[in-house]
């Protein structure tokens, strides 16, 4: 079984905090709340940021830097 290191997630920007809302199932992606706006590159930068704590490995955008939908990669070292 091959497991795939990359997921969709739905930005929310200029939120009150950074979380994790759920996963819709529809669109099959993590709706993500961040607290930065979306504008000079610190929504994506704060994704990163609050992914690659949360999931304590190195993260990065593969996809849809100027979209709410992107692809994210998680780096399997």
């Amino acid at each position: 079984m091959e497991f795939s290191n990359k997921f969709k997630i739905i930005v929310k920007t200029n939120a009150k905090k950074n979380e994790v809302l759920g996963y819709d199932k529809i669109k099959e992606a993590y709706r993500i709340s961040i607290k930065e706006k979306a504008e000079d590159n610190r929504a994506n930068k704060e994704i990163i940021k609050f992914l690659s704590k949360l999931l304590k490995k190195k993260v990065r955008i593969v996809s849809g830097l100027k979209s709410k939908e992107k692809i994210i990669e998680v780096n399997s070292n």
